[in-house]
């Protein structure tokens, strides 16, 4: 356990298996933008910029959650953050304007097509950044 006023290093523990959903995450969605707007971009200019997005918010916070020090937290907590931000959102807007997004994004519906992860994810990051946090 961190002694008092001791900040632990986010990629030991559980921290790990949270970095490994997150590298993965990052590459998936990434991997599926990319290809999307390089091959039918004219399809769903939104929903493929938010998944572009999305990929590269899982990257910014698989690269925070696996650093030490205080710039890493500050991206993994920026991060997490605007993902939670990005999941609520666009979940909402999709249910509401379904109309607006012909084609799914990784956070559409909440992250339906990806067992809901996507919801799950931001407030697993945001209690993995509590926990690690200073002791007193």
């Amino acid at each position: 356990m961190a002694e008092r006023g001791e900040v632990r290093a986010t990629a030991t523990g559980p921290g790990r298996l949270l970095i490994a959903v997150y590298g993965i995450f990052a590459l998936a969605a990434t991997a599926r933008a990319g290809v999307q707007i390089a091959e039918r971009f004219d399809e769903a200019p939104l929903a493929y910029s938010l998944s572009a997005v999305a990929g590269v918010v899982y990257i910014l916070a698989t690269i925070g959650l696996t650093g030490t020090g205080p710039g890493f937290r500050r991206l993994a907590w920026f991060a997490v953050v605007f993902e939670l931000a990005g999941v609520l959102t666009v979940g909402a807007f999709t249910l509401l304007v379904p109309g607006d997004f012909p084609q799914e994004t990784v956070w559409s519906y909440f992250g339906i097509g990806y067992g809901f992860v996507p919801l799950v994810l931001p407030f697993a990051g945001i209690w993995w950044l509590r926990r690690t946090a200073r002791a007193g």
